[in-house]
């Protein structure tokens, strides 16, 4: 671990972010055009004394997960999230296969969307970043670890996600999302991970298995859904995906089909962030 380095690396990229770029609003009383230790700390859900100790070169060496939430704080490229891991000591995830971070360019644009629910998704679907609106919605979808991270197994093995859906648009739900895992496999042909994780599924959800041999394919670009908030009822969505050019990873925006959504999608704004339970997730099928 390159302690130096590694905070002035820390210092330099907070201080030549702008706030706008993150979706934060400048305000009269800040003394630099860069971000506040504090904003780094609210982006990368730590403190504000680890994020002091960092740039100080104080903190002992970092995980892999700080070092990810931090890159996804500060909008690091593919080569400066490299060279952060690095100086942290560790080896940098995988720019193919499983693991990965979202994409600075998708960052950016989830940044401008700041009131309407936009999350970054790997094809496999696993969560990599979200907005503060996507949050009110669904709650953290990053937070995941093991095969939970991806949707579709979060959907055939914990029957409690589901009730945040009306029951006559579970099957559909379930199928679009077998389709666009079939897709994401034949394009990972030949990763013993992907063919490990779908061979776990299978062995635990008859349904995904049923579903699985019918070799249906499509990735979900377009798409209308109801999701039932606990708070303000049922929200009635359309969800528009950008899909990358390698198809890897994708921008999905949900905006409201309605006028009672767009309201109550209001209404969350005002309630603010709520904690929610690391066990019940307002999934938002098909990423």
């Amino acid at each position: 671990m390159e302690r130096d380095q590694l905070a002035d690396f820390l210092r330099r990229r907070r201080e030549a972010i702008h706030p706008g770029d993150v979706g934060l609003a400048a305000g009269p009383r800040r003394r630099s055009a860069g971000l506040r230790r504090e904003d780094v700390a609210m982006l990368a859900g730590m403190s504000v004394d680890y994020v002091a100790r960092l740039e100080q070169g104080r903190s002992s060496q970092p995980s892999a997960q700080l070092i990810e939430a931090l890159a996804r704080a500060l909008r690091l490229s593919g080569d400066e999230r490299d060279h952060l891991f690095h100086l942290s000591g560790h080896q940098p995830p995988p720019t193919e296969g499983l693991a990965q971070l979202a994409r600075a360019g998708l960052l950016r644009m989830l940044d401008l969307l700041t009131n309407t629910p936009a999350v970054v998704f790997t094809d496999m679907g696993e969560a990599l970043a979200q907005n503060r609106a996507s949050q009110l919605l669904m709650g953290d979808q990053t937070v995941f670890t093991g095969d939970r991270r991806y949707l579709v197994h979060r959907w055939f093995t914990e029957p409690a996600i589901r009730a945040t859906h009306p029951p006559e648009q579970h099957e559909r739900h379930a199928r679009d999302l077998v389709a666009d895992l079939r897709s994401a496999v034949g394009r990972r042909s030949g990763d013993p991970d992907v063919a490990a994780f779908v061979a776990r599924l299978r062995a635990k959800s008859d349904d995904f298995r049923r579903m699985w041999t019918e070799h249906e394919v499509a990735v979900k670009r377009t798409d209308r859904k109801t999701v039932i908030h606990p708070r303000v009822g049922p929200l009635l969505l359309d969800v528009e995906t950008l899909v990358a050019l390698d198809q890897q990873q994708r921008l999905m925006v949900l905006t409201p089909a309605d006028r009672d959504s767009r309201e109550r999608l209001e209404l969350l704004q005002v309630i603010g962030l709520q904690e929610f339970s690391s066990d019940v997730r307002h999934d938002v099928p098909g990423p």
